[in-house]
């Protein structure tokens, strides 16, 4: 267990909340309403289980979690980026969070499903 890989955690879902609420303004054109209506539930949804996951780890722990600032380029496809971090998220759960704490995990797997819901979404509702 890494608190340090925790906050790259939480930190990749708040990037993910940035890129998609970006999306979702520029989404337009044939398939629009579907595409707009998903990433808006992801980015008003993430944020949310991001500050529990956050709170809950800090509560359990009694740590300051190191958030980091991150990056991403630009141009890349939404489905792309949400892809493959929910890929890295469901490869590094157990390296930030042990396996034995099982809320902090509940809220880990909320967090794969509303990734995968939104994936659905964006690649089967046109």
């Amino acid at each position: 267990m890494s608190h340090e890989t925790t906050g790259i955690l939480v930190a990749t879902l708040f990037l993910a909340r940035d890129l998609a609420h970006r999306e979702h303004l520029a989404t337009k054109g044939l398939g629009s309403d579907a595409r707009h209506r998903a990433l808006g539930e992801f980015y008003e949804g993430i944020v949310d289980l991001a500050d529990t996951l956050a709170e809950g780890y800090m509560g359990r722990f009694d740590v300051d979690l190191d958030i980091p600032l991150l990056a991403h380029g630009s141009g890349e496809d939404i489905i792309n980026v949400l892809t493959a971090q929910v890929e890295w998220i469901r490869a590094t759960r157990y390296d930030a969070i042990a396996r034995e704490e099982t809320p902090l995990h509940n809220i880990v797997d909320e967090v794969e499903m509303r990734y995968y819901h939104t994936l659905f979404k964006l690649r089967r509702l046109k």
